[in-house]
């Protein structure tokens, strides 16, 4: 199967202490990529990394078969959606006049604006200023803006913050349902380790900056068929802590 991402080596510092260490990363296409790791193991550090929001200290980054450089960052970008942290926005502004604005410095057609508004079930509410939004509301406006261009890859930094119950199951149904309906390959983090047991294929655990584990979330059951993700998922971290 068709690799979409893959780090070599991928190293951050910052100033005596190392953030990712040495990390090997491998995101198949076409698939969720469900990635975990308790506060502070360098989740969202990675995923900056691969927007080329940071640069590595050492290591490689490959998205689409490409070296992440300067040169490639750009034509990468158009290719990848994300929502990492707070989504932002003009408060002043509607959804739907938002919107306009980034499909404008997307250079992607203003009908994907309905559609996507749709997809995050907000066309009612395209008429309504963001200030006005909810915290659900606007991680799901965040989730539209990052869908915009019906990217081959999407980056969640942790999409179900702000959603009540019924909102993260509307998160999951939707998140489970790019790889199918849109071809899309989703790398997803987040700290609700039973919404990544319901949507991922395939998973990786950071701890301390390393990857502890990698690969298919069903062999990964297999081999501890007694314990849950959440159980499994602490061991992994204890022995990090451990090394």
């Amino acid at each position: 199967m068709k690799e979409i991402v893959t780090t070599s080596g991928l190293t951050k510092v910052y100033g005596n202490s190392i953030c990712i260490d040495q990390l090997n990363m491998n995101v198949r296409e076409n698939r969720i990529y469900g990635f975990l790791g308790p506060n502070g193991a360098g989740k969202s550090t990675t995923l900056k990394l691969l927007l080329g929001l940071v640069h590595p200290t050492g290591g490689e980054i490959s998205i689409f078969g490409e070296q992440l450089s300067a040169k490639s960052r750009m034509n990468i970008l158009r290719q990848t959606g994300s929502l990492i942290e707070s989504p932002s926005y003009y408060g002043h502004l509607t959804a739907k006049e938002n919107l306009k604005i980034y499909a404008a410095l997307l250079q992607v057609p203003e009908r994907n604006i309905e559609k996507v508004l749709q997809i995050v079930r907000l066309d009612k509410q395209h008429n309504k200023k963001l200030s006005k939004f909810s915290l659900g509301m606007k991680q799901r406006f965040g989730l539209a803006s990052a869908l915009l261009s019906f990217p081959k890859l999407l980056i969640l930094d942790e999409p179900s913050n702000g959603l009540d119950p019924a909102g993260i199951q509307e998160m999951r149904e939707l998140i489970k349902s790019l790889p199918r309906e849109y071809g899309m390959t989703v790398i997803v983090s987040s700290h609700i380790l039973s919404e990544i047991d319901q949507i991922a294929d395939d998973i990786g655990i950071i701890a301390s900056g390393k990857m502890m584990y990698q690969g298919e979330l069903n062999r990964l059951h297999e081999t501890d068929s007694d314990k849950t993700l959440e159980e499994i998922f602490l061991d992994f971290t204890r022995e990090a802590q451990s090394l």
